[in-house]
């Protein structure tokens, strides 16, 4: 199969995110560009093998792999079999590189790609609103599109290790799940994971970004959120309630990661 969408480009330039072209062909054919493309791409594969050339590196580039390219890199890629199932998605808008930089897609990268399942869904929507819609498919591209980035986004953050989906760090998340309103310590999450606090601090910043005991606080104050919106509980009891040893310490704890205080974020939002 062979596609090339090109969606006539309007008002959606004034999006923070639109679709500029995007495509699949299931024998990539060789593309060499001296000055590479004028917008960013996101291109993976599905079948077959082929030959990345860019930043100076050579990459194979088989199944279940994906490869960003900067704006005006200059590139160039082949496939080396018969089959070279290449789909690829270019986006624009001036929201874009904001958000490339957030994800750390700031230069020629190859990755692998745990699961294609949820990416491929979101790909043929993206093709599928275009040509159901000729005035507003676009629009619904956007969103899509968006939703796009994020699942590429969460799966290339695995490409280091595949510790997201270590079994450890989901013990020690379904330990916090189940016990963060109790007094909970490193030492109980090494114990459910059989990991030392080295390897555990390892596994909550690369998939999370953040230290364990920072994921336990947000959790906390998620449900202090909750019952701050819901209920007319004392500060105290709330603090008391939701695992933190005082009343001060969830105040301080509260304004450090919400920006405002708790009684502020009371009145907001009740």
């Amino acid at each position: 199969m062979v596609y090339f969408d090109y969606p006539i480009i309007g008002t959606e330039k004034d999006l923070p995110l639109y679709l500029i072209n995007m495509g699949m062909h299931e024998c990539q054919s060789p593309i060499v560009r001296e000055d590479g493309y004028p917008s960013p791409q996101i291109l993976y594969c599905t079948k077959g093998s082929g030959i990345l050339l860019a930043d100076g590196h050579k990459y194979t580039i088989g199944p279940a792999m994906a490869f960003f390219l900067p704006a005006d890199v200059p590139h160039e890629y082949y496939p080396n079999e018969d089959i070279w199932d290449i789909h690829w998605v270019v986006a624009g808008g001036h929201a874009l590189d904001s958000l490339l930089n957030h994800f750390q897609l700031t230069g020629p990268s190859v990755y692998k790609l745990s699961d294609l399942q949820k990416l491929e869904s979101i790909f043929r929507a993206m093709h599928e609103a275009l040509h159901a819609d000729d005035i507003y498919g676009n629009y619904k591209c956007s969103g899509l599109l968006y939703e796009f980035l994020l699942e590429f986004n969460r799966l290339i953050s695995l490409k280091d290790s595949g510790d997201f989906y270590s079994p450890a760090l989901h013990k020690a998340l379904d330990y916090i799940n189940a016990h963060y309103l109790e007094a909970i310590s490193l030492d109980d999450l090494c114990a459910v994971g059989n990991v030392s606090r080295q390897h555990l601090c390892y596994l909550f910043r690369t998939a999370l970004h953040m230290r364990p005991t920072e994921y336990i606080t947000r959790k906390r104050l998620q449900t202090a959120k909750e019952m701050l919106s819901n209920t007319d509980f004392s500060i105290e009891k709330i603090a008391a309630d939701t695992g933190f040893c005082t009343a001060g310490y969830f105040c301080k704890m509260f304004k450090r990661f919400e920006g405002v205080t708790a009684g502020e974020f009371r009145n907001n939002n009740t």
